[in-house]
């Protein structure tokens, strides 16, 4: 487990063209690639898993899974030799 204030290193290879646009777009924000990078990448990781780990239901679908949750259906004879597998 690494400390808050210790550095990883990210190595990637990429077109000349994205790292012409990559620099200019860091110049123009007035920062470093690499700070852009982190900053930008670590953005769309926050994103991408909040949207994974997110589950949005409607009105109807959350009152349906809560009713589910709170009369569920008895258990299937498949379930109950599952259940007792060792």
């Amino acid at each position: 487990m690494q400390l808050a204030n210790e550095s990883a290193r990210i190595n990637l290879r990429t077109s000349v063209e994205a790292k012409t646009m990559i620099e200019r777009a860091a110049a123009l924000m007035g920062t470093t690639v690499s700070a852009f990078m982190v900053q930008n990448a670590y953005q769309a990781a926050q994103r991408i898993v909040s949207e994974n780990d997110t589950l949005l239901l409607t009105q109807r679908d959350f009152a349906a899974f809560t009713a589910a949750l709170d009369n569920p259906p008895p258990p299937s004879p498949a379930l109950i030799e599952l259940m007792v597998r060792r």
